[in-house]
C-alpha cells in the first residue's frame, strides 16, 4: 500500500480521550509498529509479530492474540501466553461478541460479562478489538490482563489505531474471514 494511503487509515488516539503522555505513548507505538511491518505483508508473520510486540509494550497482561474465522468460527490464531480455547462462536464470550457487535468491548470485570469464556482463571478484564477489511472481518484482537479495569478508554483507541495499521499492512488470504452483514 501507498505511503499517503497506508497514513489515511491509521488513526492516531482521539487527543480528547487521551492526556498527552497516553497519546505519546500509543503514537509511539504506532510508528514502531508500522517500522515492523512495512517490509512484510504476510498474515500470519504480521499477526505473530504483532502479539509479540505488545506483548512486550503493554504492562499487566497474561494473554494477547488472535481469533480469527474460519469455516464459520473463530479460531485461535497467533498469541503470547498459556494455552487458550482454540475455537469460539459467534456472540460467545467477549470475543465472540465484540465479532457479532463489530465494536470494540472493554470488559472491566469478565466474572460479570454475561457467557464469558475462562480460558485462564487468572484473567479479571479484558479487552476485544474486530479486525475489518472492506467486505469482511478477519476476526479479533484479544488481551486479558489478571487485574481488573485493566482496560480503558486510552487502551480502546490505541489498540483500534494499532488494529487498523495491521489491516492495511498485511495480505488477507481468502480463507480467513466472514463476510457476514453486519
Amino acid at each position: 500500500m501507498e505511503g499517503s494511503a497506508r497514513e489515511n487509515l491509521v488513526r492516531m488516539p482521539n487527543p480528547k480521550t487521551l492526556n498527552p503522555e497516553q497519546e505519546a505513548e500509543y503514537a509511539s507505538w504506532l510508528l514502531e509498529l508500522a517500522g515492523l511491518l512495512t517490509s512484510e505483508r504476510d498474515w500470519l508473520v504480521n499477526l505473530a509479530n504483532t502479539s509479540a510486540f505488545l506483548n512486550q509494550r503493554l504492562t499487566h497482561l497474561n494473554w494477547v492474540g488472535f481469533y480469527l474465522w474460519r469455516d464459520g468460527q473463530l479460531v485461535l490464531g497467533p498469541f503470547q501466553g498459556k494455552p487458550a480455547c482454540t475455537r469460539i462462536t459467534r456472540g460467545r464470550g467477549v470475543c465472540g461478541t465484540a465479532a457479532a457487535r463489530h465494536a470494540t468491548i472493554v470488559a472491566p470485570d469478565v466474572h460479570q460479562f454475561p457467557g464469558h469464556i475462562a480460558c485462564d482463571s487468572a484473567s479479571a478484564s479484558e479487552i476485544v478489538v474486530p479486525i475489518e477489511i472492506p467486505g469482511r472481518q478477519i476476526g479479533v484482537l484479544d488481551l486479558d490482563s489478571p487485574r481488573l479495569a485493566r482496560f480503558g478508554e486510552k487502551d480502546r483507541a490505541g489498540l483500534e489505531s494499532i488494529v487498523r495499521l495491521l489491516a492495511a499492512a498485511t495480505d488477507w488470504p481468502a480463507f480467513l474471514g466472514d463476510a457476514k452483514p453486519r
